[in-house]
């Protein structure tokens, strides 16, 4: 059976993951027969968003609690990660995988992954195991990567912060994906388009079933 790590990074689109992108990439991931365990790190949340006004609230929110809503707790540490352990990985999106992974917030010109998702992202293409990153978390994925690399990736529409980053892009509709065979990389835009939410759900099933694919060919090129 295919084994394929998930990483979130809380429970909300404004300060966490995605609720419907992780909820559809678990969906298609158990349709298509995978095996899955969710991660996630064990910190507070940059910050807390009242998700009816999308004002920010005085509180503290742990990212591992707040994903273990989406997992029915069923979730690690994501320090106990290790790409020697699954085929592939993939990422939902919402804004806080860019928020609690990336300095997209606080450095939005000069954008760096945080060191314990870089050594994840670095780990799984080292050993050349698919990575699928949707809405914003491609941009994490090219952060980590770094220039050198110049992965090919999609947020939907052109991108100025991928651009800065060193990847080529692809426009792609809500239900299309963008596959870079060379780095095994697939990408889809999900709600960085506000579009109908069965067109985004066919482009993260179509996400989901392309990282099972290549998983299941294994490696096929050399870092």
């Amino acid at each position: 059976m295919t084994k394929i790590a998930v990483i979130l990074a809380g429970c909300g689109h404004q300060d966490g993951s995605e609720i419907r992108e992780a909820v559809i990439t678990l969906l298609a991931l158990d349709h298509y027969g995978a095996e899955v365990q969710c991660f996630a790190p064990n910190r507070p949340q940059v910050d807390v968003i009242n998700h009816m006004t999308s004002a920010k609230k005085t509180q503290e929110r742990n990212i591992l609690e707040e994903a273990a809503r989406i997992a029915r707790g069923n979730i690690k540490e994501l320090g106990t990660l290790k790409a020697e352990d699954f085929d592939g990985l993939i990422m939902p999106g919402g804004f806080g995988m860019a928020k609690n992974f990336s300095t997209m917030l606080t450095d939005p010109d000069n954008v760096t992954a945080k060191e314990d998702i870089k050594a994840i992202i670095l780990g799984f293409h080292k050993a050349g195991k698919p990575i699928g990153a949707m809405c914003i978390a491609p941009i994490v994925v090219a952060a980590a990567l770094g220039g050198g690399i110049k992965p090919h990736l999609t947020v939907g529409e052109y991108s100025a912060t991928l651009a800065n980053l060193g990847a080529t892009q692809e426009v792609c509709e809500s239900e299309q994906i963008c596959v870079d065979n060379d780095n095994r990389l697939v990408s889809c835009s999900a709600y960085m388009r506000d579009d109908k939410l069965g067109k985004i759900g066919d482009g993260i099933a179509a996400l989901v079933m392309k990282v099972i694919e290549m998983a299941k060919k294994g490696k096929t090129y050399e870092v």
